[in-house]
């Protein structure tokens, strides 16, 4: 559980007065239960340092943990943040998913020398891994939004600025909620040109919002506009009177033609140079007046182009945005050695512009494929950072989506029935007692994690009241809870449920009992090269991977044959087989040679890519991996991660394991 709450403000938030506009205006529902955890304030969780990269006093962090529980980290740390750009969930109703490759086996040599010529990306064998799922209630995703917000502008720094990136599902709503949140801050609407998507759509999606909040004093730099400054403002002419213009279109006449005035340098103030466009306008003619050729340079819509992000850059994540984007928001709002946070990091994009820029960051998010894309992508930036996870108990088996599609199977005799209301998972068969609803919080919604008083009273009387009359006992599993004594009290004293109607159950145990390591066997030798003909000895050692078996892996690749063998009847379909070996499902290896034990040190590692190439100390090769890993001293211990992401540590036992 938590070790404590962390106000959100310094001064307890008194009743449903944040809320009060909301609520009133949007007739929004759970605006109690918010209130109540705004009240109670942010859970604070112990956070442990997994790994650090590079020089180790840097404050650079990759966290991974819910948005709620990281902000209460960094408030407890004193940590205040100059930037903060989200691109959180849209409401969209869909889910992302990742497609996994599986690599090439190293163990087959004529597969590897005949591999550049006889494959290509779309003959590689591949399967999808869903990360999560953008599918909410609209009131619970508000809720949800609500408190996550509130939470960033409590670790924001007095003169900090929020972006805001959404699109039309629920861009409107959360404007909003963000009225009321920053009040007192200024607004502006960024809108991003992306394209056209959604073929076939009456109107088909070509841009998206960010909602853009910042103080007076706020860090502003005008940036050039794309496709704008070299087009307008390096070809501005003069006028007799100083004014800088450019010529749009004439007439065959040369009479009537369009001018858009920028404003003298800095000889005038905006409220002048707009009396003075106004009436003092050259004629014939229509005139546009724009402002001062600095800030000519810096507004105006986000175009396309190369916003679009480059092949360079593709990382293969579902929702990455391109660096032009974050460059423009990291350049226009934040100076050299500001810190920029994202606490929805997605690929990393927003940590790696920042480092690249110069400044300070913070890339945090709840599922581990963001968590590791973003390590990956900064170690080869050559980046500092330390790797930091929030101990909260939603990391127990892979991601949160993923824990929450296995649940029926993860939980013994839990089968899905519509009879049941949907606020309970499915129920269990008992011989004795019939139907038992059983209630599962969801780890992807913050609000429900923890069993409290709150949460029991609702259940109490709000969920239970609509189950069915010949109910005689639900079971409520939790992840978090403030103390079973003190529920079960709650429970006994409300007096509204027979005794022993309610049984809580720890969903961790539940998950801890059917997550299976990976298994690894390995060779550790002195490591050796060619020279002159001769094998020569030299410093340091080499790990080499003889057997790999992933269960995870491998239920997923079943899953996937089972549903495309059925599927497929017009089309011949070939699954996907895995040899003996099993190298195929690595991704990445680590070997730490400092440290036994606590936080991992990474002397040498190496990333497989999609197409079987070594990625070396975060440098790309144009080397097939050959099984091994060198370690440039004596290794101690070895990280394996598989190609759906899962990650073994295990101590190094010299010799062959």
């Amino acid at each position: 559980m938590a070790v404590k709450y962390i106000p959100f403000f310094p001064e307890p938030i008194e009743g449903q007065a944040l809320l009060n506009n909301f609520n009133r205006t949007l007739r929004y529902r759970g605006a109690e239960d918010l209130s109540g955890r705004l009240r109670r304030g942010m859970p604070y969780y112990e956070v442990e340092t997994t790994e650090k990269v590079g020089e180790s006093d840097t404050d650079n962090m990759i966290i991974r943990g819910e948005c709620l529980s990281a902000c209460a980290y960094l408030k407890e740390q004193g940590v205040k943040v100059d930037l903060v750009y989200i691109d959180p969930p849209f409401a969209s109703g869909a889910d992302y998913a990742k497609k996994v490759y599986v690599r090439r086996n190293p163990k087959v040599a004529e597969a590897i020398s005949q591999a550049e010529t006889e494959l290509d990306i779309e003959e590689l064998k591949a399967f999808e891994e869903t990360m999560y799922g953008d599918v909410w209630d609209k009131e619970k995703y508000l809720n949800w939004m609500y408190e996550n917000l509130v939470a960033i502008k409590s670790v924001m720094s007095e003169d900090a600025c929020i972006y805001v990136h959404l699109d039309y599902n629920i861009v409107h709503y959360v404007k909003i909620l963000m009225d009321e949140i920053f009040g007192g801050y200024d607004f502006g609407e960024i809108t991003w040109i992306c394209g056209l998507m959604g073929a076939g759509e009456r109107f088909p999606k070509s841009h998206e919002t960010i909602l853009y909040y910042y103080k007076k004093d706020s860090v502003f730099n005008p940036q050039p506009r794309l496709g704008y400054s070299d087009r307008i403002v390096n070809a501005l002419q003069k006028d007799e009177d100083g004014w800088y213009y450019t010529r749009g279109r004439e007439s065959s006449g040369g009479m009537n033609c369009l001018k858009t005035y920028i404003c003298h340098d800095a000889s005038k103030t905006k409220e002048q140079a707009v009396k003075w466009a106004t009436e003092n306008r050259p004629q014939p003619c229509w005139d546009t007046w724009i402002g001062k050729p600095e800030i000519a340079k810096a507004y105006g819509d986000f175009g396309t182009g190369t916003y679009a992000y480059t092949p360079n850059e593709n990382v293969n994540y579902a929702t990455q945005k391109p660096e032009a984007l974050l460059e423009r928001i990291i350049k226009s709002s934040s100076n050299e050695g500001m810190l920029v946070a994202d606490f929805f990091g997605g690929s990393g994009v927003t940590a790696a512009v920042a480092n690249r820029l110069g400044r300070r960051f913070i890339h945090n998010d709840i599922g581990i494929n963001s968590i590791q894309t973003a390590r990956d992508r900064l170690v080869s930036a050559g980046a500092s950072f330390q790797v930091k996870e929030v101990k909260d108990g939603v990391q127990l088996y892979r991601n949160p989506q993923q824990t929450m599609e296995n649940i029926c199977r993860l939980i013994p005799g839990l089968k899905n029935d519509d009879s049941v209301d949907e606020f309970w998972e499915g129920y269990i068969s008992d011989s004795k007692l019939g139907k038992v609803p059983v209630y599962v919080p969801n780890l992807m919604d913050s609000s429900s994690k923890l069993l409290d008083e709150v949460m029991m009273n609702r259940i109490l009387h709000e969920a239970i009241p609509e189950l069915p009359s010949d109910i005689k006992k639900v079971i409520v599993y939790y992840v978090d809870i403030t103390s079973e004594e003190e529920i079960y009290k709650f429970i006994n004293d409300d007096k509204s449920v027979p005794k022993d109607f309610v049984e809580l159950r720890d969903l961790k145990v539940v998950l801890d009992d059917v997550v299976a390591e990976d298994y690894a066997e390995y060779k550790v030798e002195r490591a050796t090269e060619e020279m002159m003909g001769q094998t020569i000895e030299k410093e340091g050692y080499d790990i080499e991977i003889t057997k790999f078996i992933s269960d995870r892996v491998m239920h997923k690749i079943y899953d996937f044959n089972a549903k495309n063998m059925g599927a497929s009847k017009k089309k011949k379909f070939n699954p996907i087989t895995i040899s003996e070996e099993g190298l195929e499902t690595i991704e990445y290896l680590s070997v730490d040679c400092t440290a036994e034990e606590g936080e991992w040190h990474s002397d040498s590692e190496i990333k497989i890519d999609k197409l079987g190439y070594v990625i070396l100390n975060g440098q790309k090769t144009q080397d097939f991996w050959n099984a091994k890993i060198y370690a440039p001293k004596q290794p101690l211990r070895l990280k394996i991660r598989n190609i759906c992401g899962d990650e073994t540590i295990m101590k190094i036992v010299e010799g062959t394991k």
